[in-house]
């Protein structure tokens, strides 16, 4: 038999502290205490499970969400990329490779200062962002692959303000504890207990938004060099404010706003809809074989009933404060809390697991039919997500490969286009910048062709088919002068006529040429 419907907890009764409605325990089920939570993004189903219902107001206040501890698979596998994508984000501007000749020894760094970035043995320049654009763009369609195959995986899992979110709220229990203690807590007065946890709570988190601010101005400068600099307050007055805003953003979003930033400040949950079908993975409630729903008592059969003992765990360990028994909502991040905090439950009443599991909308209405029978993976969406992607890096790798190491641009003078000197020729200006991308210094000459009779001059040069060199891994600028003689002058066609610009490696008789026009009246 069911014991009494509320009984108080032995650690609570002696308390100062407010008690709160999970202070008391109802059960659910034989050994399943049912708590007493409302969904904060909170949804009245018309038909409990099934049909989601207007929703909450349009203008309301905040409500604080507690979050219980979950233990499980899913909770097991975020803990493991909260380490990793932490580790990485920490330790990787620490780590060197040694590329000799006075460039950078740092494995990963945005070099705004010479307009490069260094990672492992490339090395993109300013003039080849079109390599970061095409990352960003595999990006976002591995994103959409993603999410067409198993809806907001990566909110639930890898995105920034999860992987912070879950370490502050981790930092926040071993500090106030779980759940019910921590409701305890913000309930009871000011008492010294109280004040000391808060700050260190607090204190905490400042820390961490140091240590990742810290982190990632490490990213544009020597990493050793900066620290030190950092500690002994010789670093530029651009670092330490960038490390203070960069602390007060990780603070602010993961240690206070949390849940408000993927609900409100995120676009992706209103974008993310148009990447589902029917054939999606997405973590929701199996209204088919939990409904109708209620407590079960010791002895009595589980015939004309659901398997939902509306224990309300899901509930409770819900980040985002949502039900998820109450279907597809813009709020779920898919994080699969719900899953372990259910499974859990399903084992102690001895029913199956999967009442709450990743599944498709094809097998939401069978009580049958498994979560992950007849998926489709290999569908038209995902098989085009994935051609983009294998399409785009192809080009890429094959880019890099055949990318030249000697490059050069021309830009002519605009005022004057042309200058007539004394005895009648015509000159012309033009800025030329050489770009040498390997690690040994070049020689290069640099000729005009075009039209018979051009004479050239190097500004800084004793002739205009002097030696250049051009430092390792470094842009050299030049200002070039053409001059077509008076006698030569009928070879302009019209107002202008095409020149070609080369500069040749003395060395390796590589040439790299650009088209510019030669002015005349």
């Amino acid at each position: 038999p069911q014991k009494s419907s509320y009984v108080k907890k032995m650690n609570v009764m002696h308390s100062k502290a407010k008690l709160t409605p999970d202070d008391f325990i109802v059960e659910a089920a034989p050994g399943v205490a049912r708590h007493d939570v409302d969904a904060v993004a909170h949804r009245t189903a018309i038909v409990p499970g099934v049909d989601a219902g207007p929703g909450r107001a349009a203008f309301a206040g905040r409500q604080r969400v507690y979050s219980k501890k979950a233990k499980g698979t899913y909770r097991t596998v975020k803990w493991a990329i909260m380490v990793v994508s932490l580790a990485i984000y920490y330790l990787l501007p620490w780590i060197r490779w040694e590329r000799g000749d006075g460039r950078p020894s740092q494995a990963f760094l945005l070099d705004f200062e010479h307009q490069k970035l260094y990672f492992g043995p490339l090395e993109i320049w300013a003039q080849e962002f079109y390599y970061i654009t095409g990352l960003l763009v595999i990006s976002a369609l591995g994103l959409f692959l993603v999410t067409s195959v198993a809806g907001r995986v990566w909110c639930g899992y890898a995105c920034p303000q999860t992987v912070w979110t879950d370490l502050m709220i981790a930092v926040e229990r071993f500090w106030q504890g779980d759940r019910n203690a921590h409701m305890r807590l913000d309930n009871g007065p000011w008492t010294f207990e109280k004040i000391w946890k808060k700050t260190a709570t607090h204190i905490s988190w400042l820390l961490i938004g140091l240590l990742t601010g810290g982190a990632l101005v490490f990213y544009f400068r020597d990493a050793p060099t900066l620290a030190m600099e950092l500690v002994t307050g010789t670093a530029p007055d651009v670092a330490y404010a960038f490390l203070v805003i960069f602390a007060a953003t990780t603070y602010l979003l993961g240690g206070i706003a949390r849940e408000q930033v993927c609900i409100y400040m995120c676009p992706w949950p209103r974008i993310q809809g148009a990447m589902l079908d029917r054939n999606s993975l997405l973590v929701s409630y199996r209204a088919a074989i939990g409904e109708p729903r209620g407590p079960h008592k010791r002895g009595h059969t589980w015939d004309n009933r659901g398997d939902c003992v509306d224990c309300k765990a899901c509930v409770a360990v819900c980040p985002m404060g949502i039900d998820i028994r109450n279907g597809a909502q813009l709020e779920c991040i898919q994080c699969a809390l719900c899953i372990d905090a259910c499974d859990e439950i399903m084992d102690k009443v001895g029913r199956p697991r999967g009442l709450i599991d990743y599944t498709t909308e094809h097998n939401l209405a069978s009580a049958t039919a498994g979560p992950r029978d007849g998926l489709q993976i290999f569908r038209p969406r995902t098989l085009l997500y994935s051609a983009l992607m294998t399409a785009i890096a192809g080009f890429m790798v094959w880019s890099l490969m055949t990318r030249a190491d000697l490059e050069i641009s021309v830009l002519a003078d605009r005022n004057p286009q042309f200058v007539t000197l004394s005895d009648g020729s015509l000159r012309n200006g033009y800025t030329i910048k050489i770009v040498n991308k390997t690690a040994t210094a070049r020689d290069v000459r640099v000729t005009v062709s075009g039209m018979d009779g051009l004479a050239t001059a190097i500004v800084g040069q004793d002739s205009g088919d002097a030696v250049i060199v051009v430092p390792i891994s470094d842009v050299r600028a030049i200002k070039l002068f053409v001059t077509l003689p008076r006698d030569k002058r009928s070879e302009l066609a019209g107002t202008s006529a095409p020149l070609d610009i080369t500069v040749t490696d003395l060395k390796s008789g590589l040439r790299s040429e650009r088209r510019a026009a030669f002015h005349g009246p």
